[in-house]
């Protein structure tokens, strides 16, 4: 596979798990929802088991890695601003969305199964989405 793809598919990847990460630690830790708490975790290793039974071999997607020298590494100002918990989650919930989007079409160069998978994860969470967004309006007193 192309070592320009590969980047696509590792920082693609790098983000969707982070992005889940911290979608998980405001439902733990901010909202307390033990429902919730499980559906992220569980997202999140879905994500890798999907990448990791796949015909991408990610040894390679790793040594390609270049983030020293990633054009796109500076933080927009946007990034760097957040006023509150909902801006915190709904920023990374987006990322993860994008993340998945990213993954699925170039996935579709190697491997439709896995470029399948991520997307069904993309609609799973669009669901999930709105069923936090929905708590955390409640948790935040906000409409």
């Amino acid at each position: 596979m192309d070592k320009k793809i590969l980047r696509i598919i590792d920082a693609n990847f790098n983000r969707l798990r982070e992005g889940l990460r911290v979608c998980e630690e405001v439902v733990r830790f901010f909202m307390e929802e033990e429902d919730l708490t499980p559906e992220f975790k569980k997202a999140r290793h879905l994500a890798d088991r999907i990448l990791r039974n796949s015909t991408i071999d990610l040894t390679e997607v790793i040594m390609h890695r270049d983030s020293d020298e990633d054009v796109g590494r500076e933080s927009s100002e946007n990034e760097m601003v957040r006023s509150n918990i909902i801006e915190v989650f709904s920023a990374n919930i987006e990322r993860v969305k994008e993340s998945l989007r990213v993954l699925e079409e170039f996935c579709k160069l190697s491997d439709p199964d896995v470029a399948e998978k991520f997307k069904s994860l993309r609609f799973k969470i669009y669901t999930l989405e709105k069923e936090t967004i929905e708590r955390l309006y409640v948790v935040c007193n906000i409409g």
